[in-house]
């Protein structure tokens, strides 16, 4: 497994997991900006199988028919709540506890609702979490825009992310934290969503 991170927009993540053996990718997120994943795809031979859009807010997945265009074969999936919101036809629609291969790349999906509906993080062989704005290094997700729900964040959080291996890296949705990714083992030891003991205090940050 391979995992490359770009910086797209101001703040925005766009990751490409890919094998080298196979030479198969995924684009996660392409954002308003997809030329240098694009680019990245091109230079290193890959073909693209995949693009995954881990919620529907458009700084995620507004480029999405134009990598589609390019790559008419590629399989757009989203879960089934925030692909209807995307402007653009879901090929796979994933839901928690589906699992697909990306060639030899094992891709585990979790429901994570709370910055929106139908939010879903990545898990990629074992070692790695793309979280999309479920969780950030630092930080969650807010909950004030359309879509979103605190108190099911905290559920979210304290139900789904805290049970994750500390082994994971997790690589998140915006370069919002003092770096661009972190252990899971790290961030529940300094996370302030994930250190609270309940929902009052949860609701206070």
């Amino acid at each position: 497994m391979e995992l490359k991170q770009i910086r797209v927009g101001a703040d925005n993540f766009c990751y490409i997991i890919y094998s080298k053996k196979d030479k198969l990718a995924a684009i996660v997120d392409p954002g308003y900006e997809p030329e240098q994943a694009i680019n990245f795809i091109i230079n290193n031979d890959l073909t693209l199988y995949y693009i995954i859009i881990t919620h529907y807010h458009s700084d995620h997945s507004y480029a999405v028919n134009s990598v589609k265009n390019q790559y008419p074969e590629a399989k757009l999936i989203a879960s089934k709540i925030d692909g209807e919101k995307i402007d653009a036809n879901i090929d796979i629609s994933v839901n928690g506890g589906d699992k697909l291969k990306l060639g030899e790349i094992n891709l585990d999906f979790i429901l994570t609702p709370g910055h929106t509906q139908g939010g879903i993080c990545i898990i990629v062989d074992n070692k790695a979490i793309i979280t999309g704005d479920t969780l950030f290094i630092g930080d969650c997700g807010r909950t004030d825009l359309p879509g979103g729900d605190l108190h099911i964040m905290y559920e979210t959080l304290k139900n789904k992310i805290m049970s994750l291996p500390d082994s994971l890296i997790v690589y998140p949705g915006h370069d919002y934290g003092g770096k661009p990714y972190d252990m899971l083992g790290n961030q529940k030891k300094t996370n302030k969503t994930l250190n609270v003991k309940n929902f009052d205090d949860f609701s206070k940050i």
